[in-house]
């Protein structure tokens, strides 16, 4: 599909793009699951993203960029808030590379209702869209490295050998890594706002599925 979105800003968005990125080298936080390649896929997918769903670039694009710019750790209180904390820093990193204002109130809705956890509606086909990228992170051979990855950095369990699948206790992703695939992660599918992004999240899923039946295979213990 040939995006309609005129350039009418006269916007240079390679030099934007590398702006971010410089800023993001000496800014982004050590979380080794919200790293440079972490967003660097963020954008890709939203690039894409914006592509087949005909979204505005000028708007998807800095905001997959940035929606991470300020590192809140998953087990923080304030993990609600850390979208809309990224947002706010998005708009003054903006504002220093004279992107147009309007523009910017709009990256800064995008990046604020892309989290999960902070449930804010998303008002734009842009923001669908950046939301859209970042949950695809979540699935698919890249979802199942993060989970262990974030898992292990706060301390989780791979699964409760007892009961791996959870069948005769509570889920408990914050004990057992393999919990968070039911607690959310096979979920997200069915979340997702684009049909792009839905028909991707769909295929990441079917692997992950994959993934499961093995695991179980090799632990020895079934699902049903």
């Amino acid at each position: 599909m040939t995006n309609t979105h005129k350039n009418t800003y006269a916007i240079d968005l390679d030099g934007l793009e590398k702006a971010c990125h410089d800023y993001l080298l000496v800014n982004l936080a050590v979380d080794p699951a919200h790293d440079i390649s972490h967003v660097q896929r963020v954008v890709e997918n939203t690039k894409r993203l914006t592509r087949e769903e005909n979204g505005n670039p000028y708007v998807s694009i800095p905001a997959a960029w940035l929606h991470d710019c300020v590192s809140v750790p998953k087990d923080s209180p304030l993990r609600s808030q850390a979208s809309s904390v990224s947002a706010d820093e998005a708009v003054k990193f903006l504002q220093t590379e004279n992107y147009p204002a309007e523009l910017v109130e709009q990256v800064h809705h995008a990046i604020a209702a892309h989290s999960f956890s902070a449930n804010i509606q998303t008002k734009t086909l842009e923001a669908r869209i950046v939301q859209d990228a970042d949950r695809l992170e979540a699935l698919g051979a890249i979802g199942i490295a993060r989970c262990f990855l974030t898992g292990g950095s706060m301390g989780s369990q791979l699964y409760a050998p007892a009961d791996p699948f959870a069948k005769h206790r509570d889920l408990d992703d914050k004990r057992y890594s393999i919990d968070h695939f039911y607690t959310k992660l096979l979920g997200l599918a069915e979340t997702m706002k684009t049909p792009s992004g839905k028909a991707e999240a769909v295929k990441r899923t079917e692997f992950m599925l994959g993934f499961i039946q093995q695991f179980s295979s090799e632990i020895g213990t079934p699902l049903a």
